[in-house]
């Protein structure tokens, strides 16, 4: 397996800066995985110093984008990466948006995969406290991103 550390989190997503919402992927398994993000003050997501509250739902669908990534680039041996959109969110619950200077550590694992579509649980947490979570169904695309 690959040292996740020195992974550049980029080659595992279609989306890329300004947009990019995980720094790097922490663990990785089959069906799930952790993602951290530091909140800089240059994200173009950042206002009046936290994170806007939508933002929360982009980071989570990245973090999914990178599990996925992970596995089709490592695992599978693609050279590109699939693109997913999300169909839908669900059970969205936000209790508080992270603040500049704070790490956001969100997981995600694959509820169930059925055909192009995945079912997905996320959670956000902030110095081991969730500050969000939401189930979002994910339409994987047979469109490939070369990244």
């Amino acid at each position: 397996m690959m040292n996740l550390q020195d992974m550049d989190i980029r080659t595992l997503l279609p989306q890329q800066p300004p947009i990019l919402m995980v720094d790097r992927l922490i663990s990785v398994e089959e069906k799930s995985a952790e993602a951290v993000l530091e909140i800089r003050p240059d994200n173009i997501f950042v206002e009046n110093g936290a994170l806007k509250a939508f933002a929360l739902i982009e980071n989570m669908a990245q973090t999914c984008a990178a599990q996925f990534g992970y596995m089709d680039k490592h695992i599978h041996g693609c050279d590109e990466v699939r693109i997913g959109v999300i169909g839908s969110v669900k059970r969205m619950q936000i209790e508080s948006v992270p603040r500049v200077g704070e790490t956001l550590l969100t997981r995600m694992e694959v509820l169930a995969d059925f055909m192009n579509m995945k079912l997905v649980s996320a959670e956000s947490f902030v110095n081991d406290q969730r500050i969000a979570a939401a189930e979002l169904t994910i339409a994987m695309s047979e469109e490939r991103a070369t990244v």
